[in-house]
């Protein structure tokens, strides 16, 4: 099967991104599963219900989040009810939410396609670790498929490439985000799971991830907090996708998508 997974929606021109571009894409990469992540594709913070609703009218299987998934209350009780969206799953016991979705349809040939999400603890939160809540995940999960596909939402390179190699082999894909920023370095690891450190982002590219750069300039010169608003130009969608063996769940390819969708 082919999977799509795009990166981090960054408010309403990441979401115009894939209002305008998702479809061209799926069809041209013959995607038999989509995943987004949309921890930032309300006003570049969080997410609400009615977006997540539209994101998941386009066609998308699984929304993916990370830290700010819960900058927005009104997606506590909503996230209890939609599990389609996903909360990292190494967040405390007692958040709203789950951090694991397996589904199956007729584009996956009815077999089951397991999808977690993950948050690193290096300068993000004080989330429990996300290695030894992998395992636990893999344990529970494997007993029904072996296709299995983690979005590792984290801040620096040495922690995904970490977590890369310590499940290299366990799961079918392991895909970064957070940092907005898309790296060169797909690959199939040795043991047959496909890897990215950062899947990059949708959004305005003429700003700094996302944000009008004058702002973020301005922030580093003269350290005064300002209100972060999203930039509007230059959008860009930024993806990966990757073919995965339905009966052993390995990797077969991997390849990055980056398409200009509008001004």
């Amino acid at each position: 099967m082919i999977v799509l997974f795009l990166g981090d929606v960054i408010g309403n021109p990441g979401r115009k991104c894939l209002e305008i571009g998702l479809g061209e894409i799926v069809a041209e990469v013959g995607a038999d599963v989509v995943i987004v992540n949309g921890e930032n594709a309300a006003g570049g913070i969080g997410i609400t219900p009615e977006i997540s609703d539209n994101i998941l009218r386009m066609g998308v299987d699984v929304i993916t989040t990370g830290n700010h998934i819960f900058k927005k209350k009104e997606i506590y009780d909503y996230i209890n009810k939609e599990p389609r969206l996903l909360k990292p799953a190494n967040y405390p016991p007692g958040t709203p939410g789950n951090g694991v979705y397996i589904f199956s349809n007729r584009k996956t040939n009815n077999f089951e396609v397991a999808v977690f999400n993950l948050c690193g603890r290096v300068f993000v939160d004080n989330f429990d670790c996300p290695f030894r809540t992998a395992d636990k995940i893999i344990e529970f999960v494997s007993r029904r498929t072996p296709i299995m596909i983690l979005d590792f939402h984290a801040e620096v390179t040495s922690e995904k490439m970490a977590m890369g190699w310590y499940l290299d082999g366990r799961v079918s894909a392991i895909i970064g985000t957070h940092t907005h920023v898309q790296t060169a370095d797909e690959t199939i690891l040795p043991k047959g799971t496909a890897y990215i450190t950062d899947v990059g982002m949708c959004g305005p590219r003429n700003s700094v991830i996302g944000v009008k750069k004058e702002i973020i300039v301005n922030r580093f010169i003269n350290m005064l907090p300002r209100r972060f608003d999203v930039a509007s130009s230059d959008n860009w969608i930024s993806a990966v996708f990757f073919e995965i063996d339905n009966e052993t769940g390995k990797a077969l390819s991997i390849k990055r998508i980056n398409k200009r969708i509008f001004d």
